[in-house]
């Protein structure tokens, strides 16, 4: 009678790749609250700023949730991810040269790179073959 075959551990690179993207979170919910903020909108009334800051926290709360379910495993949830991260990257690229007050414009640009490289990062980890055996749900 042979042994019951037991799941291979998470790899390193998928808890990597997921820390990587967590680390990128904050970095880019701040620079993106920051540009809300800072920008000057005078038209803007402060329910529709209060609203949007909500949203931005909420779909901050789904990205999270999908990171955790792929470290758990689930390969749609590292697609979602991975579509969402080239958007990202692309968003922030295309918004770097948009004219904002000069604190704001460093914060964003400081945080929208860093957060870019590690989404990037973490793309790129989670698609290594050790990581992409890995999902299978």
């Amino acid at each position: 009678m042979t042994p019951p075959v037991e799941p291979p551990g998470r790899p390193v690179d998928v808890d990597t790749g997921f820390w990587l993207w967590v680390a990128s979170l904050p970095l880019l919910l701040v620079g993106h609250i920051i540009d809300m903020v800072a920008t000057p909108n005078d038209r803007l009334p402060t329910a529709v700023l209060a609203l949007s800051i909500l949203f931005v926290v909420v779909l901050a709360a789904v990205v999270l949730t999908f990171q955790i379910l792929m470290r758990h495993g689930y390969r749609w949830a590292r697609t979602v991810l991975t579509g969402g991260g080239v958007a990202t990257v692309v968003y922030v690229a295309t918004n770097l040269f948009t004219v904002r007050p000069t604190v704001a414009a460093m914060v964003y640009a400081v945080s929208g790179i860093l957060g870019s490289v590690l989404i990037a990062g973490g793309v790129f980890l989670l698609h290594r073959k050790d990581a992409h055996a890995f999902f299978t749900r």
